[in-house]
């Protein structure tokens, strides 16, 4: 696996054999699948990036060949940058002739992948939320759960902990605006019982949020819901526990990351969020379908970094790399990897995949629905002592 940005004249001299592939009528056409895998290794989304890779090469570790092919992978680094991010991509298409893109990090990334793969007519399986909850994109699927059904999850919860008022403050771009618009969405799906009192923003790589806290702080909220992720989305929660904040505290999946636990440390107790089956499965029955593929997985994971409990975005590139598995296997073997045609008959195949096990969901994808997470493995947790726990007001009315 390559990873990290090309020199260039590396650069250069990949592209002139890009050309002369593209020119022979791609005769390396065949001889194995090949996967783009862009992600934010550097800059303020790599608190995500650096899981993802780890996930990614217990992907890999997992199946690294499939109906006698090799599988290759080709990362870059996108800097937590959606220009370099789409340039990537390009790159990948256009000179390396992938299969397939995987990832990216952050939300605005992976809109930005998401047009190149759609203008370039390849599949992408993003590890970022970037397609609508009710829109179809016809060459991306989302492998996490949509905002809108885990901020529901979550509203219900503060409905049934008697909240009337909640104070808002999440990133400053298309992650924070999704959720904000997921709070308001869900709170009027359950009859406008609470008021959202504040909505303020932050960027990923700012290092304080003083101002905006006591802006949120001053409209006197009974709860407060960030709509952040990973170690950046830990900032509102530390300094409203600083400035003696004694309200509420909720969350989304974004924060099921042992980096945002440890620096959130203390100032999260008690923090209630949604997740997906992997950060609580050894709390699940034995009966829940993904409890197996999840003990599994954090098992593998164990084994090759020696961490005691993954991060859960590491769980997401492993479930894409299952849905490419899948997929893949379903086409006829006479259409060849490395052709135009294979890469249209993996589009189909993700978009049709059926029951589908994995870390965190058992996946199902409509070419009309491209979200492919059920809401079925969508658990309540609280924080304790930096783990998240299944909530036992959850667990009770299971």
């Amino acid at each position: 696996m390559r990873s990290g940005r090309l020199l260039c004249a590396a650069a250069a001299a990949a592209a002139a054999a890009g050309l002369l592939l593209a020119s022979t009528g791609a005769s390396a056409a065949g001889n194995e699948y090949t996967i783009g895998f862009i992600n934010s290794l550097t800059g303020p989304a790599s608190a995500l990036g650096i899981p993802y890779q780890k996930g990614l090469k217990i992907a890999e570790a997992y199946k690294s060949t499939l109906n006698g092919r090799k599988i290759k992978v080709i990362e870059m680094d996108d800097g937590s940058n959606p220009t370099t991010a789409a340039n990537d991509a390009r790159k990948l298409i256009e000179v390396d002739h992938v299969d397939l893109l995987m990832g990216t990090a952050p939300t605005p990334s992976g809109i930005a992948v998401s047009a190149v793969a759609s203008a370039h007519q390849t599949p992408f399986i993003t590890d970022a939320q970037v397609v609508p909850y009710n829109k179809a994109n016809s060459w991306t699927v989302n492998t996490p759960q949509p905002a809108i059904i885990v901020v529901q999850r979550v509203v219900y919860r503060m409905k049934e902990n008697g909240v009337k008022s909640v104070g808002y403050v999440g990133f400053a771009d298309a992650w924070g605006d999704e959720v904000y618009d997921t709070l308001r969405e869900s709170d009027k799906d359950q009859g406008d019982f609470m008021k959202v009192t504040s909505n303020q923003r932050y960027a990923r790589s700012d290092t304080s949020v003083s101002g905006q806290v006591l802006q949120v702080i001053s409209t006197h909220p009974d709860a407060v819901m960030v709509g952040g992720s990973g170690t950046p989305g830990a900032l509102p929660y530390i300094e409203l526990a600083r400035l003696g904040y004694k309200g509420q505290l909720y969350g989304t999946h974004a924060f099921m990351d042992e980096g945002f636990q440890k620096a959130c440390g203390p100032a999260c107790n008690g923090m209630i969020a949604a997740s997906g089956p992997i950060e609580i499965a050894r709390e699940l029955p034995d009966s829940n379908p993904c409890k197996a593929i999840s003990l599994e997985f954090r098992d593998m994971y164990k084994k090759m970094f020696h961490a005691s409990l993954p991060a859960a975005f590491a769980s997401y590139p492993f479930d894409s790399y299952l849905t490419f598995l899948n997929a893949a296997k379903r086409i006829p073997k006479n259409v060849e990897p490395g052709t135009q045609a294979f890469r249209t008959d993996l589009k189909d195949a993700i978009q049709t995949t059926k029951n589908l096990v994995g870390t965190q969901s058992v996946y199902n994808y409509t070419p009309g629905h491209l979200y492919g997470a059920s809401k079925k493995e969508i658990f309540v947790v609280k924080m304790e002592n930096e783990v998240w726990h299944l909530d036992p007001e959850h667990a009770a009315k299971s």
